[in-house]
C-alpha cells in the first residue's frame, strides 16, 4: 500500500506525528518513508509492506495530512503502475525533464578515448540543439585485456567540456560503487558544470549490491539496461531494487537480447517491449539501437539498420535513444564498427523527429477511436 501526503506537509505538526504513530503501531507492517523535493514543492510518500489486506484505506485517508491512498497491484511496488495511482510520470534533473511524455537523444562516445574526440562530439551535439550526451569512462569488457576506459582520469576534462558546450546531462556507465564517489568528487572539483545520469550496464543488471549502492544515493538519476540474458520481469525487478533503496529517478533501457536468433545483428532487438514497460511502470523508456544492431550495415534504400531500429523504438513510444557516435570510428577503442559518424548526427535527429511525430499522431488516432 502506498500513502501520499499532501504537498509540503509539516513534519513537526501534531497531525503528522499522529499519522506516523498510527502507521508504526499497525501489526505486521513495515513502514518506509520517501521524500521527493521538487522545484516548487516537497512530496512525501509512505510505503506499507506486509499484511496490508486487513488495512482499510479509508482509515488511512481520514488523517488530515493524507492526500491519496492506493493498494499496490503489481510486484514493482514503487516504480509500477497501480490501481488509482495517478502519480506523475516524470522527474526533473539539472534543468531537463525525463518522463513518459518526453523525448531525448543521448548521442555520444561509447568510451572516451581522447579529449579531442570528446570535444568534437560535444560541440557537434551542442550545435545541433541537443543538451544531453553519453560519455563512457568505465567500460566492463568480456575480454580482460580489452580497453576498459580511462575512469576517473578523464572525468575532469569531460566535465569541463560539458560546461563549455552547455551539456546538461551525461549518461555514464559505472561498474563499482566507488565510481559514484569519483564522479561526485570530479563534478565538485569542476564546479558542477553539468549533470550525470549513472548507467547500469546489461552485465550488472543483477549485481544487486551495486544496485543497492546506486539506489541509496539520491544525487544522480539512473539509467538501467535490461539484462541481455534474463526476462523482462527480472530486469524490471532489478530497477525496483534502485527504487526500494530510495532513488525513484530511474530510466529503463532496452538494448537487445543475447541470442543468435538475432543474427546478423549483434542482439535480438526487443523494442516491442517499449509499450509493455510504459504500461507496467512509471519509468521513461530508453532504447539503445547501437548495441542492438552492432554494425553500420544499411538496407537497399540506403537507411542504416541502426536508424531503422531506433525508429522502431520511437514509433512504439520510447522516451529516449542512446546512440554511439565517434569522430573516427576506425580509431575507436570500443565498439567502433557500430558507431555512427559525425555527419550522420543531423540525419539521425531528423529521422527520429519524423518517428516521434508519427508516434504522437498514432496517439491521437488511438484517442479518436477509443472515444467512439
Amino acid at each position: 500500500m502506498i500513502v501520499i501526503l499532501k504537498p509540503d506537509t509539516d513534519k513537526t505538526s501534531n497531525e503528522f506525528k499522529r499519522f506516523v504513530n498510527h502507521l508504526e503501531n499497525l501489526p505486521d507492517i513495515a513502514v518506509r518513508m520517501h521524500e521527493e523535493i521538487g522545484q516548487q514543492q516537497r512530496l512525501t510518500e509512505f510505503y506499507l509492506v506486509g499484511d496490508t489486506i486487513s488495512i482499510d484505506p479509508e482509515d488511512i485517508h481520514n488523517f488530515p495530512v493524507v492526500e491519496r491512498v492506493f493498494r499496490v497491484s503489481r510486484e514493482y511496488r514503487v516504480l509500477g503502475r497501480h490501481n488509482d495511482d495517478v502519480r506523475e510520470n516524470y522527474f526533473d534533473y539539472n534543468g531537463v525533464r525525463f518522463g513518459q511524455d518526453e523525448f531525448h537523444l543521448f548521442a555520444g562516445l561509447c568510451a572516451v578515448d581522447t579529449k579531442q574526440h570528446a570535444e568534437i562530439m560535444m560541440r557537434s551535439v551542442s550545435e545541433l540543439g541537443l543538451n544531453c550526451t553519453r560519455m563512457g569512462a568505465y567500460k566492463p569488457r568480456t575480454n580482460p585485456y580489452s580497453f576498459q576506459g580511462y575512469g576517473k582520469d578523464c572525468l575532469p576534462y569531460v566535465f569541463e567540456l560539458a560546461g563549455k558546450y552547455g551539456i546538461k546531462v551525461i549518461a555514464m556507465e559505472i561498474t563499482h560503487d566507488v565510481h559514484i564517489q569519483e564522479i561526485d568528487d570530479a563534478l565538485e572539483n569542476a564546479g558542477n558544470p553539468t549533470g550525470v545520469m549513472l548507467q547500469i550496464g546489461t552485465r550488472n543488471t543483477q549485481n544487486f549490491e551495486l544496485l543497492k549502492s546506486v539506489g541509496r544515493q539520491r544525487r544522480f538519476p539512473v539509467l538501467i539496461k535490461r539484462g541481455f540474458g534474463i526476462t523482462l520481469e527480472e530486469s524490471l525487478n532489478a530497477a525496483e531494487y534502485l527504487a526500494s533503496e530510495g532513488n525513484h529517478n530511474v530510466v529503463f533501457c532496452l538494448r537487445g537480447m543475447k541470442t543468435n536468433m538475432g543474427d546478423p545483428h549483434r542482439n535480438l532487438v526487443d523494442f516491442s517491449h517499449v509499450p509493455v514497460v510504459r504500461r507496467l511502470t512509471h519509468m521513461p523508456v530508453c532504447v539503445d539501437p547501437s548495441h542492438s544492431v552492432g554494425s553500420r550495415e544499411r538496407g537497399p534504400e540506403g537507411i542504416l539498420d541502426v536508424m531503422h531500429v531506433a525508429a522502431q523504438g520511437v514509433l512504439a513510444g520510447a522516451n529516449m535513444v542512446l546512440a554511439d557516435f565517434h569522430p573516427a570510428p576506425e580509431k575507436a577503442l570500443v565498439d567502433g564498427p557500430q558507431a555512427l559518424e559525425m555527419n550522420e548526427l543531423a540525419w539521425l535527429i531528423e529521422d527520429l523527429t519524423i518517428a516521434r511525430n508519427t508516434f504522437l499522431e498514432r496517439v491521437k488516432l488511438a484517442e479518436k477511436y477509443d472515444s467512439n
